[in-house]
């Protein structure tokens, strides 16, 4: 997994990099402004390069999460190399908004208003709990898978919602910023003709849904 964040009004000319999700103690290393994050046990949670803009030019029109090429990251594990690291980044370049099919719903037993879905993502099925309120089966929605990047800026981790395992997040119009995407609760329930199970959400085709 390889999340990658670049927001120049927000944060700087920083690159933030992620691989793994870190709780606990972190360990910080700043050389040639590369920055190391490890997590509580010595793993790698992920890098920060400073001045980004030098090591990859074509920054400047990104706001959120970017899919980093091949040799993109080729051209950070050489900035990685040169700080004296020697954990290198590797290229991930799977969708992470996707068009899944909700093959199966049952209520939550400890919660009155979430519900378990198993949903269909093409190459595989995951458990998904869901609190919308219009979810149903046997349609198709938007899912975050995890690795996500939300424009808020949340990442969509593995976790459990009261208990129950959950590994992606079902979506709202609002929570993606669609375009006229109303503002109430209830998950995007695509036209049977989008797309196919697995199929890169496509946000442009998505913007003309409301």
């Amino acid at each position: 997994m390889l999340i990658a964040s670049y927001n120049r009004p927000g944060m700087g000319d920083v690159l933030v990099t992620i691989v793994e999700n870190g709780t606990g103690e972190q360990t910080v290393v700043t050389k040639n402004g590369v920055t190391q994050i490890l997590g509580d046990k010595g793993q790698l949670l992920g890098y920060n390069f400073n001045n980004a803009s030098q090591l990859l030019d074509d920054l400047q029109d990104h706001r959120g999460q970017i899919v980093l090429t091949e040799p993109q990251v080729a051209k950070l594990n050489e900035a990685i190399q040169k700080a004296g690291f020697t954990t290198s980044l590797v290229a991930d370049l799977s969708p992470k908004f996707v068009v899944g099919y909700v093959s199966e719903i049952e209520d939550h037993p400890k919660s009155d208003h979430l519900h378990i879905t198993k949903v269909d993502l093409g190459d595989e099925t995951v458990q998904i709990v869901c609190g919308s309120p219009n979810i149903t089966d046997h349609v198709k929605v938007i899912v975050a898978k995890v690795g996500a990047m939300m424009p808020s800026g949340q990442i969509i981790w593995p976790g459990k919602l009261v208990g129950v395992e959950s590994n992606g997040m079902i979506c709202s119009g609002r929570e993606l910023n669609l375009n006229n995407a109303p503002n109430q609760p209830g998950c995007v329930i695509l036209p049977d003709d989008f797309g196919q199970a697995g199929d890169t959400f496509d946000f442009k085709k998505g913007n003309h849904l409301f």
